[in-house]
């Protein structure tokens, strides 16, 4: 299913704009994503990655040192370390069925764009099947920024679906993740709040803890995408509103990444006194994030780290 929340980001300034507050919002429409029974990807889950176009090796141990923190002991037992990728994570755990343990697994790198710089949908689950794991794997496909793909930057920076050819067979098929790099493309709509948005108050961009506009926008789209996976992904899992364009695990929580947050406001995060970097998450191998807030099911709120 597309991931829209880019859109949302558009929409909530129209809202803003009209004079309608965020808390009389939420009043009239609480937060509540309803689960329908299906099956999520709980325990051991293994991640493999597809490069399509050229990656550098700085980017790509960025983007798997990220994957490889989402459930690092290390990196949740250390006090200094907090708040941590791992803790961000945890909130998956509140969803039924207990933890998602994800694990990096085969990785292939397609440098020389086989199907060319400019993919249609079906590409995308072509792709995916290349290291299809099973049930209990998601294949993530990650994109260059010289790549175009159908529907990206004019309304979704991302996707997640199945292998499966047909809705009625989704639980029969192995879940999948797109991401692009949206760098050269629409960074102020798929990369914000690294750059300047596109819609809405022209408030500075933050700027990016890996010092990659591109890749740090990547990680919030991957952020997104595989929370979504895990707690919905054969379409009938945790979500609100139609099936069809749900707002899902993370997705829900439209451009929330610290306290205070309001449309075009990140919110308060954590600064790098060095760098001068926005985070709210530290990783592995000393790494810094910025991850989106997440609905937790216990509280029916959107949690941040900071």
């Amino acid at each position: 299913m597309a991931y829209n929340y880019r859109f949302a980001i558009f929409l909530a300034f129209l809202s803003a704009t009209a004079g309608l507050s965020t808390a009389a919002l939420v009043e009239e429409q609480p937060l509540v994503l309803k689960y329908h029974n299906g099956l999520l990807l709980k325990g051991n889950v293994t991640v493999n990655l597809i490069w399509y176009g050229k990656f550098t090796p700085i980017q790509r141990s960025v983007i798997v040192d990220f994957i490889r923190s989402l459930n690092s002991k290390d990196a949740a037992s250390s006090a200094s370390a907090a708040p941590s990728v791992a803790s961000w994570w945890k909130t998956t755990e509140k969803y039924k069925g207990g933890s998602s343990t994800l694990v990096v697994g085969k990785q292939l790198l397609l440098e020389n764009y086989p199907l060319g710089k400019s993919l249609k949908n079906p590409y995308l689950r072509s792709l995916s099947a290349k290291l299809n794991g099973g049930l209990r794997s998601i294949t993530v496909v990650l994109t260059a920024k010289d790549v175009t793909v159908e529907g990206f930057c004019m309304n979704r920076c991302g996707s997640h679906g199945t292998s499966a050819s047909k809705p009625r067979r989704a639980a029969n098929g192995a879940a999948y993740v797109w991401v692009g790099n949206s760098e050269t493309m629409c960074p102020g709509y798929c990369a914000w709040p690294f750059h300047q948005p596109i819609y809405g108050p022209q408030i500075p961009p933050l700027v990016a803890p890996n010092g990659d506009v591109g890749v740090d926008g990547m990680i919030i789209n991957l952020a997104t995408l595989l929370a979504n996976t895990v707690t919905n992904p054969f379409n009938n899992g945790y979500y609100q509103g139609p099936s069809t364009a749900p707002l899902e695990a993370v997705s829900a929580c439209t451009g929330i990444f610290g306290s205070g947050s309001y449309p075009g406001y990140a919110g308060q995060v954590l600064v790098d006194k060095t760098t001068g970097s926005s985070y709210n998450a530290r990783g592995l191998a000393g790494r810094k994030y910025l991850l989106p807030a997440m609905w937790d099911p216990q509280t029916s709120t959107c949690k941040t780290l900071v």
